[in-house]
């Protein structure tokens, strides 16, 4: 649906230039919803203004939708960009404007008979629960009713593909949740590929099948949600997942753990749905010889699958270590070992 290749984009900073994108590729599948994630000027937006043509690469190509677009002429850029909706952080709504009149602009640019647009628009403000709120005034609307009108709007092309700008980055957690649930829905109830990008790691959590970190213009990670979040590979990627799953030894254990004058060893564990079919921990503890001490623990729901986290500390000999690893690792967890050193 999305295929992005090679892509490089420079722009004049002044005194030096600014690399947006260095050599990026991004796949995007009919049906994902796909986060791109990254700390303010790893490149997100510049990624996001190649989908629908408002930013041209100076090397390599973007595909969407099947059509190269720097092969499409103005007029069948124009066309194309009508089967992409696009959400915004701020809204971008006309505020002293009906909420009727804010989602039939797209349909009234495109064209569309007056009687066709009125359906339309009756239909994606149901889709959206603001059914109600047609003839209200954008002035007159929570924020999160106005990312709904601006959902809609998005919508009443009934388009291919939806790019979320940063989506939730003004609301609260509670609108953020039922937002993003509407995106699900979006993408279930009408098979709309979503590309969004945002800085928040739960935002991904919540909807994404799909991750890519971005850091200085550059992909570092990319992969399945579980895959990514299960077993990150750079740092940048560990630190935004632990931003949602705390895998670090909570401080007030620390002088607990660096006292133990026993051989010791501390793992982390990471459980992913039902990869691991015995008791574990319970069979850890029954080993002879071996103590275990369980000094932190969570789970997390994602990518309709859970993940659960578990630093473990393990006294005892060399050897009945090695053992209680190698129960570890053919019962099917994911195993690090973790410095405590001061």
């Amino acid at each position: 649906m999305i295929r992005i290749d090679h892509a490089v984009k420079t722009f004049d900073g002044g005194t030096q230039a600014v690399h947006a994108l260095r050599d990026v590729s991004l796949h995007v599948e009919k049906g994902d919803i796909y986060g791109i994630v990254g700390f303010s000027g790893a490149g997100k937006s510049t990624l996001l203004r190649l989908v629908n043509g408002l930013e041209t690469p100076d090397s390599g190509s973007v595909v969407v939708a099947g059509e190269d677009l720097s092969k499409l002429s103005h007029r069948e850029l124009l066309t194309l960009r009508r089967k992409i909706g696009m959400v915004f952080q701020q809204f971008n709504l006309l505020e002293g404007k009906t909420v009727r009149h804010n989602v039939s602009i797209p349909l009234q640019l495109a064209g569309v008979p007056k009687k066709e647009i009125e359906q339309r628009v009756r239909e994606v403000l149901r889709f959206v629960e603001l059914e109600d709120k047609e003839n209200a005034y954008v002035s007159q609307l929570s924020g999160g009713q106005k990312q709904r009108v601006g959902i809609a709007r998005a919508l009443a092309t009934s388009p291919d593909i939806l790019l979320c700008d940063e989506a939730t980055s003004a609301l609260d957690p509670q609108t953020t949740e039922s937002i993003l649930l509407l995106l699900k829905k979006v993408n279930r109830e009408m098979g709309v590929t979503i590309l969004l990008i945002t800085h928040q790691m739960q935002v991904i959590q919540m909807i994404c099948n799909k991750v890519a970190v971005m850091e200085y213009g550059k992909i570092a990670e990319e992969g399945s949600v579980l895959s990514v979040f299960g077993t990150p590979r750079e740092e940048v990627t560990r630190r935004f997942v632990r931003t949602v799953i705390n895998d670090q030894i909570p401080e007030k254990f620390l002088s607990v753990v660096r006292s133990e004058t026993r051989n010791q060893q501390v793992e982390l564990l990471k459980f992913i749905g039902d990869s691991v079919k015995e008791p574990l921990i319970a069979n850890l503890c029954r080993m002879e010889g071996l103590e275990v001490n369980i000094l932190g623990a969570t789970i997390q729901e994602m990518q309709g699958s859970v993940m659960s986290v578990f630093i473990l500390q393990l006294i005892g000999d060399d050897e009945k270590i090695r053992l209680a690893e190698e129960k570890i690792d053919g019962a099917g967890a994911l195993r690090e070992r973790m410095a405590v050193g001061a």
